[in-house]
């Protein structure tokens, strides 16, 4: 214990840029993580309507489509889209990145990040959010259906705006994991807050004394808790706010990578 709170262990910190240098590297999977969630929620909703889709061969080509991505691992579908990806896919994507875009995004081989993260999550997504649906009661979409809505209003007006609100909690876990699965990026050279963190580690970078790998990677965890732990109270927050103005109890739906459908029997 000595080892770990020795304040000689953590004057690596504040020694030259190693503290900036950290932070830059976890904006980085921030951002990453920021643009990835908004994919994976858009497309991950769009899937979980085509699974529940009265047309067979629609519901099953989606069905078909999440089972797949949802149990391929995360850091396989990363370095296949990083390294399988036409490298003119990856000139324009570099092409068409505004300068102003964040550094990271400027390599081609973030758009393999990207399209890892978003199918895989997405995929999960779609299971949690197919079973937020389905656990309303299906007197809620016979009301509906007496009311002169079509299905799609039905949905539009009183599934969904139902559904979603149970979903809040397992959906905020699961953007909690791709946050945290951000880090899996340095493995196709982005410089993010991991490859950050070991080239701090690394001899003769910016710092005057020793930077112990273990300190550093606490400070990296502790980064990642802090946001992660925003996000969870929100989702609390959020939850609480729903239930106060509806006036009711809503039942949770969780579960996260093996999430299955609730039974609505």
């Amino acid at each position: 214990m000595n080892y770990l709170f020795s304040p000689d262990n953590w004057e690596w910190l504040w020694t030259g840029n190693n503290f900036r240098f950290i932070l830059e590297g976890f904006l980085i999977n921030l951002e990453i993580a920021f643009v990835s969630i908004i994919f994976a929620l858009i497309v991950g909703l769009g899937l979980a309507l085509l699974r529940l889709s009265t047309i067979k061969p629609v519901s099953w080509v989606a069905g078909a489509w999440v089972d797949i991505f949802r149990n391929l691992p995360l850091i396989f579908l990363i370095l296949y889209f990083a390294l399988g990806l036409p490298s003119s896919w990856k000139k324009a994507w570099e092409d068409a990145v505004p300068t102003w875009a964040p550094e990271a995004f400027q390599s081609g081989l973030v758009l393999g990040a990207f399209l890892g993260l978003i199918l895989y999550n997405s995929a999960v997504l779609a299971e949690i959010m197919r079973a937020g649906i389905l656990s309303l009661p299906k007197g809620q979409g016979e009301a509906a259906s007496a009311l002169g809505m079509t299905r799609v209003q039905a949905l539009r007006y009183v599934i969904l705006p139902q559904g979603l609100r149970r979903m809040v909690p397992a959906t905020v876990s699961q953007l909690i994991t791709l946050n945290k699965d951000t880090t899996l990026v340095s493995i196709i050279a982005i410089t993010e807050v991991m490859r950050r963190g070991r080239i701090v580690t690394s001899s003769g970078f910016f710092q005057e004394v020793t930077a112990p790998i273990l300190q550093v990677f606490i400070f990296i965890g502790l980064l990642f808790v802090i946001v992660n732990y925003s996000l969870s109270r929100l989702s609390r927050r959020l939850e609480i706010r729903e239930r106060k103005i509806t006036g009711t109890k809503l039942k949770r739906v969780g579960g996260l990578e093996d999430q299955v459908a609730i039974d609505p029997t």
